[in-house]
């Protein structure tokens, strides 16, 4: 009964993280070409409700995100806030070498290449100090 009352205590705890960021998020303002008409409301939603009528590129972005976000909300779960912080900036910039690499395999923009070159250079030498870290630091 201990670990089913852990596990709802720590589901909780996700949900309420994940509506204080689709808080923030909608509060967020991006640039006008970063909206579509599936993401004028702020919400995120698929074309056709499913995954199937998306481009490759989409699917791709959409499954590297899928695949970092509960390493994120695990990370930032941490009852120390700087372990928190640096296991959440892991995740996240795990989710930025994802999609940097799905825009060397799909786009065709040197320009946007190029900055995805520098972001997995970046990320990736940062995922390796914040890992150091944590092994120096993490209790």
């Amino acid at each position: 009964m201990k670990t089913i009352l852990k596990f709802v205590v720590a589901a909780a705890a996700v949900q309420t993280i994940s509506l204080a960021a689709t808080a923030a998020s909608a509060q967020m303002t991006m640039p006008e070409a970063c909206k579509t008409e599936t993401s004028a409301s702020g919400a995120m939603q698929m074309p056709g409700g499913d995954m199937g009528q998306m481009a490759e590129h989409q699917k791709a972005m959409m499954e590297g995100m899928r695949e970092t976000e509960p390493a994120m909300m695990q990370g930032m779960m941490a009852k120390d806030p700087d372990v928190a912080f640096v296991c959440g900036m892991i995740a996240h910039h795990t989710a930025a070498i994802n999609m940097s690499e799905i825009e060397l395999k799909y786009g065709d923009d040197q320009q946007a290449k190029s900055m995805a070159e520098k972001i997995i250079e970046a990320q990736k030498k940062e995922v390796e100090q914040m890992t150091a870290w944590l092994s120096e630091h993490a209790k």
